[in-house]
């Protein structure tokens, strides 16, 4: 009967589109925006090849790679200001350019999600047998892949169970995180002091010096690696409804995440040339045998018995960013479908977590299949779609900076505050990453560039290309259908939309961390 049809999404409720809302504060957002970077794995994964690229410079790389993420938070806490809708990049994209620039922001954000959390799996699967002491096991890519999907699905159902219960177990998590890059840099710091260093060297001030990167081409290639290893910061901005205050709590927090960032990379990064050296061999940061893995490199000689510990971090540093990385695909495609950018289905919020739940167990069940499929066509093809991941965040990035610029074009000359935070800024980070993006796959088309060539040219190359061109394919389907003609047409999203959150703060119940 028509009177018991029910629709998931009801454009006109007040509350939103019925997540969870109140739930984080300041402390929780940042939080969860700390841990879905991983920053334990991303360390590991980063710094031995950045000091390949530029020897003793590796400091200030990475704070010129933090420039760019800044003026995107710029953009991010403006934009969220004023729209603060779980969509981010695919609302403020079609906000500002309109539908088909939108839907595409949107999937660069599932695709980095999507081929994240393999890489994540695997390397959770590699660390959990490596820390149990089983080499063999740690090396079998049917127990590791098992293994991978165990967690996937695991922290899927932890998203799905509700913000609340994942952000007190990311409250334990990045605290072991942080507990051991401690540990790390005072027993670093601690053997320089008293000679036992198998590298030891001397602080200098020039490793700060931008001047002494003489190689373009190595200085873009540290940039670029060490630029994407800040990215996860945003998912903070995805949870924005979910936040005691939509508008200024999740802006507060992806700056502060990005800042907390900087301090632990150059942190970590100084104390392990100091206590390593950039010798290419043995412990040495320069030793190409050490690159892809530094901490496992050094642990025995720097903890002995309690080596364990970087270990377990990087384990723990995997898994916590495989159920934060879940967070934002599922809430951006929940909004892509309250805008009718997608099936409806998508829009269902579970009754009792107010969590996605469609929309968290399809990201779960789409990222299982790809690393089962990347996994058993080949490894290698796998990781290098790992490599193309840098493509997807730019490309996602890079819209949200132009959104910010042209969505607030009126606004930025009403004061010095919003040309700079409004435009300038936003602007130049949004260059610098379209710079980026263009280098990167420039870079990847090269044969040489990874570990497969398809249709001969580097298979980088074409798995990150192509995984955005997919994008616009489903966008066209998508397009063909009837229920899809309110979000083409600029109907059921565009500049004078309301944003389908609560607006008075007095509304929002106590979060779970006080509101801190």
């Amino acid at each position: 009967m028509a009177g018991t049809e029910t629709t998931p999404i009801d454009m006109s409720r007040p509350e939103g589109k019925g997540l969870a809302v109140g739930t984080l504060g300041l402390w929780g957002s940042t939080v969860i925006g700390l841990a879905s970077t991983a920053p334990v794995y991303s360390l590991v994964a980063t710094l031995g090849f950045v000091v390949l690229a530029v020897g003793a410079q590796a400091p200030i790389v990475f704070v010129i790679a933090f420039v760019p993420m800044l003026f995107i938070a710029f953009a991010y806490r403006e934009l969220n200001n004023a729209v603060p809708d779980c969509g981010t990049t695919f609302t403020w994209g079609t906000k500002a350019f309109g539908p088909w620039v939108g839907w595409m922001g949107g999937w660069g954000v599932a695709v980095a999600g999507m081929v994240v959390l393999a890489n994540l799996a695997q390397i959770a699967g590699i660390y959990f047998w490596s820390l149990i002491g089983d080499g063999s096991l740690s090396e079998n890519p049917v127990v590791v892949t098992a293994t991978g999907v165990v967690f996937i699905a695991a922290m899927t159902w932890v998203s799905w169970r509700g913000v609340e219960i994942g952000e007190r177990i990311q409250n334990v998590l990045l605290g072991i995180q942080y507990a051991a890059l401690a540990i790390f840099v005072i027993a670093a710091l601690w053997q320089v002091a008293s000679g036992d260093a198998p590298g030891a060297t001397a602080f200098d001030w020039s490793w700060f010096n931008p001047f002494a990167l003489t190689d373009w081409s190595s200085f873009v290639e540290a940039t670029l690696l060490a630029l994407f290893i800040y990215w996860g910061w945003d998912t903070c901005l995805a949870l924005n409804e979910e936040t005691k205050d939509p508008k200024r709590i999740p802006g507060r927090a992806a700056l502060l995440t990005t800042i907390i960032l900087l301090i632990t990379y150059v942190g970590v990064t100084v104390a392990a040339m100091m206590y390593a050296g950039l010798g290419t061999t043995g412990s040495g940061l320069g030793n190409e045998a050490n690159a892809d893995d530094f901490f496992l490199a050094i642990k025995d000689g720097l903890l002995g018995p309690f080596g364990w510990v970087l270990v377990v971090a990087v384990l723990i540093s995997a898994v916590s960013s495989t159920q934060t990385t879940i967070l934002p695909t599922a809430r951006g495609t929940l909004a892509m479908a309250a805008y009718k950018a997608l099936p409806r289905r998508f829009a269902t919020v579970h009754p009792t977590y107010k969590t996605p739940s469609f929309s968290t167990l399809v990201m779960g069940i789409v990222a299982i299949v790809y690393y089962v499929g990347m996994s058993l066509i080949s490894d290698s093809l796998l990781q290098d779609s790992v490599l193309s991941l840098g493509l997807a965040i730019a490309f996602y990035y890079a819209i949200t900076g132009f959104a910010c610029v042209w969505y607030f074009r009126r606004d930025l000359f009403t004061s010095a505050r919003a040309f700079f935070y409004k435009g300038l800024l936003p602007l130049l980070g949004a260059l610098l990453l379209t710079y980026a993006f263009v280098q990167s796959a420039i870079d990847m088309y090269d044969v040489d560039y990874g570990y497969t060539v398809l249709l001969g040219i580097g298979g980088t190359f074409v798995l990150g290309i192509g995984a955005l061109a997919f994008g616009v394919v489903l966008m066209l389907i998508w397009f063909a259908f009837p229920r899809s003609k309110p979000f083409f047409r600029g109907e059921s999203l565009n500049r004078d939309t309301e944003v389908l959150v609560p607006e008075d703060p007095s509304d929002y119940p106590r979060s779970v961390d006080g509101g801190i």
